[in-house]
């Protein structure tokens, strides 16, 4: 049971029946720096994560 997270140009093969936010936890990746994506579709990071899912992580960028 797997699924696959991608930033920019990495892929990252995760277990399946976790959150966003833990999946981002495990991975080092903080929730507040992407927005997560699946099937084109915003998800919030308490979205479990199911097998074979695909989610894409936009990164954010702020400034002043």
């Amino acid at each position: 049971m797997s699924a696959t997270i991608i930033l920019r140009d990495q892929e990252f093969e995760i277990k399946a029946g976790q959150t966003v936010r833990s999946a981002l936890s495990k991975l080092e990746i903080p929730n507040e720096a992407v927005l997560a994506t699946r099937e084109g579709e915003l998800i919030t990071d308490d979205e479990i994560i199911e097998r074979n899912d695909v989610i894409k992580l936009i990164s954010v960028i702020s400034g002043g």
